[in-house]
């Protein structure tokens, strides 16, 4: 394990190299079947029984392509500004290991069905940078190790493994960038935006459930340093299937001044495969990485190759939804954002929040109001993401309508967000068990008024004399009075008309 005394200080990593990212992204697809077979994909199915002869590798099975992954494949691949191969096949990548159970991966090498696009990534700040896309391949998954025993869950140390081979075959996608220069400090951020665009991308396709915490959605992270004015790339690791976005721009950060600390003091970076460490934010060797001739790949001999028509293609592209960045520019429009205010929308996770919200009934202004405040504050105060909060956009519009429709003030809204925050119901149960509810009744408001006017004669006395501003002392004590439970504007009407006003 790397200790952070033998780290490099990031902002000395910055000034003294130039990083170069390599991004891989595997997205499993969601497809009814996997890859070459007719066996389901349900996540969390008991083990071992999602399989048969083929994405076993038993002798005499044989693959079947899977169309709709293709079809997905080549709308992914539309999405990302890609080139649709007119011809393509599959490959066996060649290597041994527990969870895959052919000992060999089917996979595309030299002619994957996707190549040469790209994705524009917009950072925090609203400046735009675009990656490149070397291709997008399709392939199957492997099985899955479960190591007991031992403190870290891996192999070493562990009493002994476990596999589970149901997610063999399903349908990957393997995305890959072609090297990132130029982002210099902003690496790790320029990693983290890439894969959080390419996840908002992929679920606007409805091509994948893209979760991250079920490994639907994994990035290896290549990183390397090079010298400043150096042209020569430096040795690359490979920190594997990193599993959260966060995780993806510490673990780039990490490597970064790791190799930093490596190189100056006269080192070598060995090329190898990397684990991310969640708890501790590091990264630690794994295996020394194989170079492709290593994997041996030879086309797949029992699959036919891929040859998807020109006219397929332009009906598949007239399929794509509306992407995620054509959608931000027409809720720019519709809701009169300006650059920065839409900019901060979507860096604190609030748009789909709010769009949702506005689909319930509410006005875009009210849904803002309250998802950008005091929705914000309560989910700081957790220290949660903004749409882990336990109230829907529906319920939210709901409480909007009660204010809008005099049912509720603002001070009582904030109460029944609270009860529905705190689990206990809709927001008409809360309004009904909490008692909430303005009182309308004018006779009662009369009354609190001029029970607060006779308590304080000299406040009165000014608002009879002009002063109106006094009026808010009356207010706040009929305010008090009822709880809370009265309409704050008639209240102060109320006063004013008392008052000869």
């Amino acid at each position: 394990m790397t200790r952070v005394a033998d780290l490099m200080d990031y902002a000395e990593v910055v000034e003294r190299f130039d990083p170069v990212l390599g991004l891989e992204v595997h997205v499993e697809l969601s497809t009814n079947t996997k890859m070459f077979c007719g066996c389901p994909t349900t996540f969390g199915a008991e083990p071992n029984t999602q399989v048969c002869p083929t994405c076993l590798g038993l002798p005499g099975a044989l693959p079947a392509v899977n169309g709709k992954a293709v079809e997905s494949a080549i709308r992914i691949g539309l999405a990302l500004n890609c080139e649709i191969a007119a011809w393509c096949r599959f490959a066996r990548k060649n290597y041994f290991y527990p969870d895959q159970p052919k000992n060999f991966q089917t996979s595309q090498y030299d002619e994957p069905i996707a190549f040469n696009g790209y994705l524009d990534v917009v950072l925090e700040d609203g400046e735009v940078f675009r990656v490149d896309i070397e291709r997008a391949h399709m392939e199957e998954d492997t099985g899955k190790s479960l190591h007991v025993g031992g403190a870290t869950g891996r192999i070493h140390g562990a009493d002994y493994s476990l596999l589970d081979y149901n997610r063999a075959g399903v349908p990957l996608i393997e995305i890959v960038t072609k090297p990132l220069e130029g982002a210099g400090e902003r690496a790790p951020e320029v990693a983290k935006a890439y894969v959080s665009a390419l996840r908002d991308l992929l679920r606007a396709l409805d091509v994948s459930d893209v979760r991250m915490d079920q490994g639907s959605l994994r990035c290896d992270a290549n990183v390397s340093l090079k010298p400043k004015g150096q042209a020569e790339f430096g040795t690359r690791t490979e920190t594997k299937n990193v599993n959260s976005l966060r995780s993806v721009e510490r673990a780039v950060r990490f490597e970064m001044c790791r190799q930093g600390a490596v190189l100056a003091e006269g080192g070598r970076i060995v090329q190898e495969t990397r684990h991310f460490d969640e708890s501790s934010g590091s990264t630690s060797a794994g295996r020394t990485k194989e170079t492709a001739e290593d994997y041996r790949y030879f086309p797949e001999p029992d699959l036919a190759p891929v040859a998807p028509s020109t006219e397929w293609v332009e009906e598949l592209r007239a399929t794509l939804p509306e992407l995620p960045w054509e959608r931000l520019k027409r809720i720019q429009g519709d809701w009169q954002l300006t650059d920065a205010e839409l900019r901060d929308l979507v860096n604190a996770g609030a748009v789909d929040l709010i769009a949702a919200t506005v689909d319930a009934g509410s006005s875009p202004a009210e849904a803002r109001r309250w998802w950008v405040a005091y929705l914000t504050q309560q989910a700081n105060t957790r220290g949660i993401e903004l749409v882990e909060l336990s109230i829907t956009p529906v319920q939210v519009a709901r409480v909007i309508e009660l204010v809008n429709g005099g049912s509720l003030t603002n001070t009582m809204a904030k109460d029944v967000v609270d009860g529905v925050l705190a689990g206990e119901g809709s927001p008409d149960e809360v309004v009904e068990g909490r008692g909430l509810k303005v009182v309308s009744d004018d006779s009662a408001l009369e009354a609190a008024v001029d029970e607060a006017l006779a308590a304080q004669p000299d406040v009165a006395e000014k608002i009879r004399s002009g002063k109106v501003q006094a009026a808010g002392a009356i207010v706040g004590a009929v305010m008090k009075a009822t709880k809370g439970q009265a309409d704050a504007k008639k209240v102060r009407d109320l006063v004013i008309a008392r008052c000869g006003g």
